[in-house]
């Protein structure tokens, strides 16, 4: 069975637009190797995914909480469809599987990323929008997020580690945390960023990933799991000889480069 097939399979949907399906699995990667493909990548159904995933979790946690303020909802929708929890989904339909990639970006692990995944899901719903609908898609989306739709987590927990502890450092040190960057290694197109956070003048949380933001983002999870245990933070100790490090004290909205981006998920929709 084709991808298109196998697709179409697993989503359980009458779905018979099969360019439309190939599409959707189709990475940048691909395209700039193949720019005679026709159809082109994912992109732009990634974005129109994009706001069809946001539209539906919101529609859902509007009517699941009648009782919580725009705060609260965005909050939850943010725990829903950051990148990480749109990976998840997407690892539990098997899209990373079928997802189409350049040689390279095979090579470099892309089809791994939490990044390239998510992209895909969204582009897989904004497929399945145009061919159905809004009332099929938002059917389908409900019953494939329903046992995330259904948790009942206070809403403190469900802010990005980096929100979490920006609240932290401020409530027991004044200020707010600030990210150090050890050390980006590999080529451009497959670098590994290793970064420390500091609060209180101590390295709380060392993460690694592959962009700065992701490798922050483990940094603070790691840096929460400290403090909220009590212990002493050992393994964020830097090495003896370990490089010098490039520091920038950062809220949510920093990027690889310093630049300002927000992660997905994160209140920029």
């Amino acid at each position: 069975m084709d991808r298109a097939g196998q697709l179409a399979e697993r989503l359980g949907l009458p779905l018979t637009d099969r360019a439309l399906l190939e599409r959707a699995l189709i990475h940048g990667s691909f395209t700039n190797e193949h720019p005679e493909e026709p159809g082109g990548s994912n992109e732009r159904l990634e974005f129109l995914g994009d706001a069809v995933v946001s539209l539906v979790i919101s529609e859902a946690l509007f009517a699941r909480h009648p009782d919580e303020d725009e705060g609260a909802l965005t909050a939850r929708r943010a725990a829903l469809v950051s990148t990480r929890a749109l990976a998840r989904v997407a690892r539990r339909l098997g899209l990373d599987e079928l997802i189409v990639l350049g040689q390279g970006a095979e090579r470099s692990g892309e089809r791994g990323r939490a990044s390239v995944q998510a992209a895909t899901f969204e582009a897989v719903a904004a497929g399945v929008y145009l061919s159905q609908g809004y009332g099929v898609t938002r059917d389908w989306l409900t019953a494939l997020f329903a046992d995330e739709l259904a948790e009942q987590a206070p809403v403190a927990r469900l802010k990005s580690p980096k929100s979490r502890l920006q609240e932290i450092s401020y409530v027991r040190w004044g200020s707010p945390p600030s990210y150090r960057l050890v050390s980006a290694t590999g080529p451009e197109h497959a670098k590994r960023y290793v970064v420390d956070v500091v609060a209180g003048d101590e390295v709380l949380g060392r993460g690694e990933g592959g962009n700065r933001r992701d490798a922050e983002t483990e940094a603070a999870a790691r840096a929460i799991e400290v403090l909220e245990a009590g212990s002493a933070p050992a393994e964020a100790v830097i090495p003896e000889g370990e490089p010098a490090a490039e520091v920038a004290t950062t809220g949510e909205n920093d990027g690889p480069a310093g630049a300002a981006t927000v992660e997905r998920g994160e209140p920029r929709r």
